[in-house]
């Protein structure tokens, strides 16, 4: 065989490979959950509770759950992003308290000691499922904020958007178009992946049918996410929006560098907290 046939016939077996790697362990590319159950095991968490909530398949799912303080104070629904569990959030509820808000942690199927695999339609029927649990617990629709970071901020568009009037405002920390975006950001090499993923998880599309406010915050130098999907978020949807860029922060930095101020003025604005 010619030289150059053995070198197109080399990329080609080598594309082959890497798009049926891709088909077969896309799971590993999206999801990377500590499969362990996390522990509460600090002080600053002694108002937090852990519970289970069940999905609409029959899935029963770790919770931490807190009580707000003030029956006018926000409760936020946190839908954690890709990686780790519920205990590398620990001092996102610790925040949580020292403002006298409640919270409602959801743990992903498949995270943290729960049964079940992840998907996009799986974690959608797992936020559905914190929603209901909230609504359960009597927190009015105006109190209800529905916190999505990363991966989580795709599921916190699709709830919104389905469920109108239920929740009060939406906080976007670090979201993306579309995975589809992601992959051919990341894994430019790939042929036609709309035909090779099957979560999907395409806010862009999505964020129109949100009609509460929106608090969108974005790194400047976060290369998973760039802050030009936050942009694009924002041009797409219909609801009131507003934008914070942090211009030195990468993609797990923003709450330590301003973001959480940033909510806590967003909320007592757009939820009227006195």
């Amino acid at each position: 065989m010619h030289p150059i046939a053995w070198a197109l016939a080399a990329t080609l077996l080598i594309l082959v490979l890497g798009v049926g790697a891709v088909r077969l362990l896309q799971d590993r590319f999206i999801y990377a959950p500590t499969r362990e159950a996390p522990e509460l095991d600090e002080p600053a968490l002694a108002r937090v509770s852990a519970g289970t909530i069940t999905t609409e398949d029959g899935l029963r799912l770790l919770t931490w759950s807190m009580p707000p303080q003030r029956a006018d104070a926000p409760v936020v629904l946190y839908l954690h992003g890709n990686g780790g569990n519920l205990g590398d959030r620990r001092r996102r509820l610790g925040r949580f308290a020292a403002l006298g808000w409640g919270a409602q942690m959801v743990e992903w199927r498949g995270y943290g000691g729960n049964a079940g695999h992840p998907s996009e339609a799986g974690l959608l029927r797992d936020a559905r499922a914190g929603l209901a649990a909230l609504q359960a617990q009597g927190h009015a629709a105006g109190r209800i904020v529905v916190w999505g970071e990363s991966l989580g901020t795709a599921v916190a568009v699709a709830l919104a958007a389905e469920r109108h009037g239920a929740i009060g405002a939406v906080v976007l920390e670090l979201p993306f178009t579309s995975l589809l975006d992601l992959a051919a950001l990341h894994f430019p090499w790939l042929p036609a992946p709309r035909l090779l993923l099957r979560d999907r998880f395409d806010s862009l599309a999505t964020i129109p049918g949100v009609t509460v406010p929106v608090l969108i915050l974005s790194g400047e130098r976060d290369i998973l996410v760039p802050p030009w999907m936050g942009e694009a978020l924002e041009g797409a949807a219909t609801a009131p929006v507003e934008r914070w860029v942090k211009p030195d922060a990468g993609h797990e930095e923003l709450t330590t560098e301003g973001g959480f101020a940033v909510v806590t003025e967003f909320l007592a604005r757009r939820l009227d907290l006195r």
